[in-house]
């Protein structure tokens, strides 16, 4: 439970960390897109009997560079690009998987869906390595990362090296997917990007802020996730997206019974300001 609550809570703060960018840039589908790349890795791992975190890591970095650069050269739309991705990843994985084993199915299952309880140590370490590796990229390179995100042809005209950011990016995005493949599972790892930072976004305003507020989103939504999933015994990582969602769905009613009673309030002052005054009779 300790590897377990660790590892999803490395996850919480590293993908809402990442997530705000791909949000921002209106990619908010490509960390599905990636995982399915991921599960070729995943199945290639199995098959050779390697590390299936390790050959995930590649095949995804590869496969999210290859779409980034296909859709700067504008050979394929965005929409193009990402079908690419789901399909063609998610074909290889299920092919190289059914080459191996019947035990290497098994283990394909705690992928797909997660399984923070059979955390490894070295699972920990790799996680922990990765994540730091996701903050430090998402964190230090914020207002040039933002700036690709909000206009590529500004940053471009400001001398900004918009190519190998872009490339940063995608490769960055594959590790955030390999990081929380333990944790939430290869088909739940974009909610984890783009939940909380939907959340956060109906409450704050800058940039800076939203994404703070994302990653101390995700981190309650892991933390918690993890824990109703020990109290009740249901599956970890569909447990971490539904409170997730909740706290979206619980963020949103605030912050709709919060614009309500400053409307409310408004136009009680703005009747008081307006309002005629009082006749006085002479004697």
């Amino acid at each position: 439970m300790q590897r377990a609550l660790l590892g999803v809570l490395i996850t919480g703060a590293a993908a809402p960390a990442l997530g705000i960018y791909l949000v921002q840039r209106r990619m908010a589908l490509i960390g599905d897109g990636i995982g399915h790349v991921a599960l070729t890795g995943v199945g290639l791992g199995l098959l050779t009997s390697r590390s299936p975190v390790l050959t995930a890591v590649v095949i995804s970095a590869l496969g999210a560079v290859t779409v980034e650069l296909i859709r700067e050269r504008g050979k394929a739309s965005g929409d193009t690009a990402l079908a690419l991705l789901f399909y063609g990843g998610i074909s290889g994985g299920v092919f190289l998987v059914a080459l191996s084993d019947a035990k290497s199915n098994a283990n394909l299952m705690a992928y797909l869906f997660g399984s923070p309880l059979t955390t490894s140590r070295e699972d920990l370490v790799v996680m922990a390595v990765l994540g730091a590796v996701v903050l430090a990229v998402t964190i230090a390179l914020r207002p040039w990362l933002f700036a690709i995100c909000q206009d590529e042809e500004y940053a471009r005209v400001a001398g900004l090296p918009v190519r190998p950011l872009n490339v940063l990016l995608a490769v960055t995005t594959a590790v955030t997917v390999t990081v929380a493949m333990r944790a939430v599972g290869l088909l739940l790892v974009s909610a984890m990007m783009v939940v909380p930072v939907a959340a956060a976004q109906l409450v704050t305003r800058g940039f800076r802020t939203t994404m703070h507020t994302a990653m101390l989103l995700g981190l309650v939504a892991a933390g918690a996730g993890i824990w109703l999933a020990a109290q009740f015994d249901t599956a970890p990582g569909a447990t971490i997206v539904l409170v997730a969602i909740a706290v979206f769905a619980a963020t949103a009613a605030g912050a709709r019974l919060v614009r309500r009673m400053r409307r409310q309030v408004n136009a009680v002052i703005t009747s008081v300001d307006t309002e005629p005054p009082a006749m006085v009779l002479q004697p």
